[in-house]
């Protein structure tokens, strides 16, 4: 069933929010399921944003902690 749920997005994680919808097509899968994003297009993503260092590596732990978490609810469905 396709979950329809709203949720509310702080300004501040708005940026990996975004960053993680835009790689919707990027989970890398194996029999047992999605276990992870293309960390390839992620960083190319982030690459292209002219992003500091440190800001683009903030960035990439904002999206794996969503990558955590949705992984987290495929599993349990």
């Amino acid at each position: 069933m396709l979950r329809r749920d709203v949720v509310e997005v702080w300004p501040e994680n708005w940026d990996a929010v975004t960053l993680f919808c835009r790689l919707g097509t990027q989970w890398r899968t194996n029999m047992g399921g999605a276990y992870g994003l293309d960390y390839n297009v992620a960083l190319t993503l982030i690459d292209r944003l002219g992003l500091s260092a440190s800001d683009a590596d903030e960035l990439f732990e904002d999206v794996r902690h969503l990558e955590k978490s949705a992984l987290d609810v495929m599993r349990e469905e």
